[in-house]
């Protein structure tokens, strides 16, 4: 590939983070939660139930992502269809995204149902779509790479989301009849914006060639045997499985704290407008700080820079636990602004640094379940101590313990030795 056509292919590559993060900000972090707990009230649930209640849809959610994805990777490897799975995947999202406009006003068991779909979708096209990063990029170009696409998402999908809160602060100013009209309309926009940026990554961006049998055949049969085989070598890349089983830990606790902020604030009594606000801040701040991790990783290394940002989030945790009104929601909005995109995309490209590159979708499937299955526990901790204890305020802070857990693992990494293996894999195949 020339110069000029990988420049084109990275920044396609990159577009495809400004599209999903319209499902990430607007969807998952910003209407959805409270949407999904003014539903589950509307039937009956107390308002601690109901915040309980989302934590359990989004665990369930991520039951399935998690269980279904390293059938998905080692599947894509086999046929040289990454692209292929990729806008499949992301055109479900999109659809049941659209449908979330079809909800009725108690529908709380169609609104889990859909959730669930659009949130597979998206969980699983990110699979395809993180696969393709060791064919654009390699060493610290993958760091800077990888944190490009997560400022570009920042940029977009806060972009998307200010749309939305004014669109559901100001209804009448679009012609719609009030905020639930509004809210249904925000999910229209997402699916559109999500489809749209979708086509530059499945256009621009080439099919990386598939990893063959020995034999030189690719099928679904192949692509099972492959799978079997890799849940038996992953063990040889000691490296690698010790780091994910430290992103297993400590990613489940970012997870949780994106998808149960709204939920949590609404509990609080905090306002739709101050929600989707504080997370326009988030998106504000997250984009020039994803860029200054991507420098940050090149003066301290990216592990040390995760661990920093790992730090941050247990003052957050803390922070959470005496959240009384708006500004100290924005406030902890804004530092949570400050370090999830860093962590989130040098997590990646840590982890695409270790991996072999002819299987890169098959370990990519194992990389997105290890977090997708981790991301079950965050949720479910939160919610059933919520229950038990009678206030959400004990189950945020009981997310301390994934950051510690997971970022002293992290330092037992020794990412030279699993780079180094990696390279060994490649030069052997």
């Amino acid at each position: 590939m020339v110069a000029a056509g990988l420049k084109a292919a990275r920044r396609a590559w990159c577009l495809y983070d400004v599209g999903n993060s319209a499902f990430a900000t607007t969807v998952m972090a910003a209407l959805f939660p409270p949407f999904f707990r003014n539903l589950a009230q509307a039937a009956g649930f107390e308002p601690t139930q109901a915040t309980s209640l989302w934590g359990y849809v989004t665990a369930g959610s991520l039951l399935v992502l998690a269980l279904s994805a390293p059938l998905l990777g080692a599947l894509a490897d086999a046929r040289a269809r990454r692209k292929l799975f990729l806008g499949c995947f992301a055109g479900v999202g999109v659809l049941a995204t659209a449908a979330f406009f079809f909800i009725g006003a108690a529908d709380w068991v169609l609104a889990a149902g859909l959730f669930v779909v659009a949130n597979f979708g998206f969980g699983a096209s990110i699979i395809f779509y993180e696969s393709l990063l060791p064919a654009l990029a390699a060493g610290r170009d993958m760091d800077r790479l990888s944190t490009r696409a997560y400022g570009w998402g920042y940029a977009g999908g806060g972009l998307l989301l200010v749309l939305n809160l004014v669109m559901v602060t100001r209804p009448e100013a679009f012609g719609l009849t009030g905020t639930g009209q509004a809210v249904r309309v925000a999910f229209l926009t997402v699916a559109l914006w999500w489809g749209a940026f979708s086509v530059p990554v499945l256009r621009r961006v080439p099919e990386p060639p598939a990893a063959l049998d020995g034999d030189g055949r690719a099928g679904p049969a192949q692509a099972f045997r492959r799978l079997a085989r890799t849940f038996g070598q992953i063990r040889r890349f000691r490296q690698l499985t010790l780091f994910l089983v430290a992103y297993w830990i400590y990613n489940d606790g970012i997870g949780t704290i994106v998808k149960m902020a709204t939920a949590y604030g609404s509990e609080i009594g905090i306002g739709m407008t101050h929600l989707m606000g504080a997370l326009v801040l988030t998106q504000a701040v997250g984009v020039p700080c994803a860029f200054l991790f991507g420098r940050l990783a090149g003066r301290v290394g990216p592990k040390r820079a995760i661990v920093w940002a790992l730090a941050v989030y247990c003052l957050i945790s803390v922070g959470g636990f005496f959240l009384q009104n708006a500004w100290h929601f924005y406030l902890l909005a804004g530092l949570v602004g400050t370090v999830q995109g860093g962590a989130q995309a040098l997590s990646r490209s840590v982890f695409g640094s270790m991996v072999p590159a002819r299987r890169s979708a098959e370990f990519f499937g194992f990389y997105s379940a290890s977090g997708k299955l981790a991301g079950v526990a965050g949720p479910l901790v939160f919610s059933v101590v919520g229950q038990v204890s009678g206030t959400s305020r004990v189950g945020i802070v009981a997310l301390i313990i994934f950051f510690v857990a997971g970022g002293w693992l992290l330092t037992r990494v020794d990412l030279q030795a699993g780079i180094r293996q990696a390279e060994r894999e490649n030069t052997s195949s």
